[in-house]
């Protein structure tokens, strides 16, 4: 089997619930999704899709991604997409660094492997552990009695499980806290995610204040040795997010005795090949495991979705559904409702072959950039 095409595609995904502003006041209106879409001579048909949020979040951007996208895609023509490891082996030799502009193209070489297999990818993956996912939602930066009045309105919608975003100054940040903890109810899963925006004194500050709140802390502080110091103080689950960029940065947090979980953003470590990786190192390690990603909508949550399902639910902590997050939709009314089944805080992977995700090519408009025969 052998690469014919590759076309690739943008889509602009505007936020539901509006202005998204996570630690430091960063904040987005949505997402801007690359959609790489590759093609063979078996007839069989791969997507992929990698949307960073805003340029602040990741050292990515929508400009970067979708140059670096046109870069790689001339080089795979005629390559055997079900070569997964062959083909990240030949993207990392072509173009040095920049993961984030390889994972689409990775994310569709999987969606191919698994159709050409006949199973979904979650199967090719290790297989399904259990039949749905716990979700969660983010809770974005307020004043305290405005985020109260969000985390009301997902846990109407069923969520069980909330990610605070703090990051500011510390006792705003406590106040943002002890109202969300006040509105939800007990049991409520809570983590407080600074994103890396306090220095190492604000977030001990923070750990003192809020001893006797039950909570889990996320990525604290932006250094390696910054959260190891908060680590010392921290009597309470600690999970880093965006230090894990890599295997290495894992297995490193995991000797020093750093984390109890890692959150694995897909297009931040390259693709689905390389989160495996990492999610297998974990999951063998005892090691909390979310999987998740920077944005996007239907193509992207298959993604997660299949990810996490093939994770053993003992390691398993939650994702994210985000094609609920936007407007924009990339699959025909209706369908990624009962794709996902995302109801009572939980959702399902597609049971398709490969991603399971019958794409609306018509909703995307014209290829940015095609490359390859007709």
């Amino acid at each position: 089997m052998k690469i014919t095409r590759i076309s690739l595609f943008a889509q602009d995904q505007p936020f539901r619930d509006g202005t998204y502003t996570c630690s430091g006041g960063r904040s987005a209106e949505g997402f801007e999704s690359s959609i790489a879409k590759i093609e063979t001579d078996a007839g069989i048909t791969g997507w992929g899709e990698m949307a960073p949020l805003g340029s602040f979040y990741d050292p990515a951007f929508v400009g970067g991604a979708r140059a670096g996208l046109a870069e790689l895609a001339p080089a795979l023509i005629g390559q055997d997409p079900a070569q997964v490891d062959a083909i990240n082996q030949r993207m990392d030799l072509l173009l040095n660094g920049h993961p984030y502009a390889k994972a689409a193209l990775d994310m569709a070489c999987w969606d191919i492997k698994a159709k050409q297999a006949g199973i979904p990818l979650a199967e090719a993956l290790g297989g399904r552990f259990g039949d749905r996912m716990a979700l969660y939602r983010s809770v974005p930066q307020a004043a305290p009695e405005a985020m109260a009045l969000r985390a009301k309105k997902y846990i109407a919608e069923g969520y069980r499980r909330l990610q605070v975003k703090v990051g500011l100054e510390v006792k705003d940040d406590i106040a943002r806290m002890e109202a969300v903890l006040d509105a939800v109810p007990t049991g409520t899963v809570i983590f407080a995610d600074a994103n890396a925006a306090w220095r190492q004194q604000q977030a001990l500050e923070f750990l003192r204040a809020t001893r006797d709140l039950d909570y889990v802390l996320e990525q604290p502080c932006a250094s390696y040795e910054a959260n190891l110091a908060v680590r010392a103080h921290c009597d309470r689950p600690l999970v880093l997010d965006e230090t894990i960029d890599g295997l290495s940065s894992f297995m490193r947090a995991w000797s020093d005795r750093l984390i109890d979980g890692i959150t694995i953003k897909v297009t931040r470590v390259g693709g689905i090949t390389k989160a495996k990786l990492i999610r297998d190192a974990a999951a063998g390690l005892g090691i909390g495991v979310t999987i998740e990603d920077t944005g996007g909508a239907e193509i992207n949550t298959a993604v997660t979705a299949h990810l996490m399902l093939s994770t053993p639910e003992s390691v398993r902590q939650h994702t994210c559904d985000f094609y609920n997050w936007v407007t924009s939709r990339h699959t025909r009314p209706g369908f990624a409702d009962k794709a996902f089944d995302a109801r009572g805080g939980s959702m399902t992977a597609p049971r398709g072959k490969g991603l399971g995700i019958e794409v609306e090519e018509t909703a995307l408009g014209v290829p940015f950039f095609a490359v390859g025969g007709s």
